[in-house]
């Protein structure tokens, strides 16, 4: 039979447990007809990147199916049937790597490395805008240092 890897994106707002079950239904129906599912990756609540059915974010799942190619199209109407279902692709492929996808071999190592984002580049605005005080602003500074021949003739 022929070997397939599908991505189907469901909506934000059902649980991932919802998610798996439409997961085992598609894995369930594979079974019965003869085929099997090689790999199966949940990837987890991600960004889309960009609005789809007024959704921002979807639960991404990756599946390796060995199946027959009149059982994938009846597994791809049902899965365009329903509403949890955003976005569904389908690839034939030549085999199926059962090591873990990169997408979900990165996602544990993205987060490491967010927390340092490198050394403060020195530049204009070190300190911040809004944080000077008066005292460091010129014009004040111009003010407050009177020469010494007027500083005298005040006190008279």
């Amino acid at each position: 039979m022929p070997l397939y890897e599908t991505v189907l994106i469901a909506r934000n707002d059902i649980s991932q447990q919802q998610v798996d079950a439409i997961v085992d239904g598609i894995v369930a129906q594979i079974e019965t007809d003869g085929g099997s599912v090689k790999k199966r990756e949940y990837w987890g609540l991600r960004t889309l990147a960009y609005r789809i059915k007024k959704n921002r974010k979807g639960h991404y799942v990756l599946l390796g199916l060995d199946t027959k190619s009149e059982m994938l199209k009846e597994i791809e109407r049902q899965l365009m049937i329903n509403e949890d279902v955003l976005r569904l692709l389908t690839l034939r492929v030549e085999e199926i790597d059962d090591t873990p996808s990169p997408t979900l071999s990165r996602k544990g190592e993205d987060r490491g490395e967010r927390s340092f984002r490198g050394p403060k580049p020195a530049g204009r605005f070190e300190s911040g805008r809004g944080r000077r005080s008066s005292e460091d602003r010129e014009e004040y500074r111009a003010r407050d240092d009177k020469p010494a021949d007027l500083a005298e003739n005040d006190g008279e």
